[in-house]
């Protein structure tokens, strides 16, 4: 027996192997360049065609299939002859039992590199921070002056200005440039520089036109000229559907140059319906708080009729006087006992006073002024001074007699 045999693989099992062994990152997600031959566009919306190179006297070929999902976001119409860049994946067919090229993406060869090398310097420049949404401005809302930087000649500065005259008309400084040309990129760099700070907020401005009328506006130059300046930039380059680099590095990205005009300055009958509207809140608000006086002073006026008055009036004199009385009343009731404590402390002063005795002719005597109360504290030849009523005098002691001595 052939010693292979004993290990027969079924068709599943080797399909399953393969479709494993293109299971690979490289081939997950790839860009692939080739010329489109067998090109079918399938009544389904599917593009059946396959992918051909011939280099250094070899070739290959691929399959490839473009569903309809992806065929439609396509700029062009594919043929057979055409150099073409596919990004897709690489599968295994397993009812046939072919890999094949599932392609998501297709551009035309040149303008494909030129793709290709755009989402590099996104991917770049974006590490650089300059597309971060934390270093956008706002745009001032009652610019001045508005510096536009566009080509000299074209409609755009025409759309600008007729839009900013119809809205808010304001100083336009126009910094030109060519907007399309192997060099424009350098020049649209340089006229930003040049714009920036002499106005309040900066416009970039182009018109429609292919990925390869618009390519200038994805140079990095260009990119870092708005990221760098200092006035607010507001970026319309292309119609709406068109997204370049400048979009992204700008602080606003306006779909087409009239909608930055609009976005650039406010509108003036916008701005009268605001003041109209806020002077007739104004209005309502001083009326309404008029109505409110006159219907307090109404409700205090009732309050204060006449009559009313009065009677309030004679109530308050009647409180007052019934006040009053009481006040007399305790007034006197107080009186009467503050007399009679006065009279006790009177008559307790009369008798303590050393000098009544005297005013009732008794004499008082001092010796080295000090009090003489018995003839036994005076000796003869003591000076002594009598207090009088009215006075005193100082008298010689010639003899001292004590009562017990009569």
């Amino acid at each position: 027996m052939d010693p292979g045999l004993d290990r027969v693989r079924g068709v599943l099992e080797i399909t399953t192997i393969i479709r494993d062994a293109l299971d690979l990152p490289v081939l997950a997600g790839c860009w692939v360049r080739g010329e489109v031959t067998n090109y079918t566009h399938a009544s389904s919306g599917h593009r059946y065609f396959s992918l051909s190179e011939v280099r250094g006297g070899k070739s290959a070929v691929i399959g490839a299939v473009m569903f309809r999902g992806s065929a439609r976001a396509l700029a062009f119409e594919p043929a057979s002859g055409m150099d073409v860049i596919a990004y897709g994946h690489v599968g295994l067919y397993e009812p046939q039992g072919k890999y094949q090229f599932y392609v998501e993406d297709m551009r035309l060869a040149g303008e494909g590199e030129k793709h290709l090398l755009v989402e590099r310097w996104k991917r770049d420049l974006g590490a650089e921070g300059l597309f971060a949404a934390a270093r956008k401005r706002e745009i001032p809302p009652f610019p001045r002056r508005v510096a536009v930087v566009t080509s000299p000649s074209g409609a755009v500065l025409h759309d600008i200005e007729n839009v900013l005259s119809r809205r808010y008309p304001v100083e336009i400084l126009l910094s030109p440039t060519a907007v399309q040309g192997e060099t424009a990129h350098l020049e649209i760099a340089e006229a930003i520089r040049r714009a920036d700070g002499l106005a309040d907020v900066l416009i970039v401005a182009r018109g429609g036109g292919s990925f390869e009328d618009l390519f200038p506006f994805n140079r990095p130059e260009v990119v870092r000229a708005i990221a760098a300046c200092t006035t607010p930039v507001i970026s319309a380059v292309g119609h709406e559907v068109d997204v370049t680099l400048a979009d992204l590095a700008a602080d606003l990205r306006a779909p087409t140059p009239s909608a930055a005009a609009e976005l650039a300055a406010p509108d003036r009958a916008e701005l009268r319906a605001g003041l109209g509207k806020d002077r007739q809140r104004l209005q309502d608000a001083a009326l309404g708080k008029v109505d409110r006086c006159r219907a307090d002073l109404d409700a205090l006026s009732l309050r204060f009729r006449p009559e009313r008055l009065r009677r309030r009036v004679e109530e308050g004199r009647q409180q007052i006087a019934d006040l009053e009385e009481r006040m007399r009343r305790g007034y006197e009731v107080r009186t009467g006992r503050e007399r009679l404590v006065l009279s006790g402390l009177a008559a307790r002063l009369a008798a303590s006073d050393p000098l009544a005795p005297v005013r009732r002719g008794y004499v008082l005597v001092r010796r080295d002024r000090e009090v003489v109360r018995s003839v036994e504290g005076i000796a003869a030849g003591d000076r002594l001074d009598l207090r009088f009523a009215d006075g005193t005098c100082t008298v010689i002691t010639e003899r001292v007699r004590h009562d017990r001595d009569v």
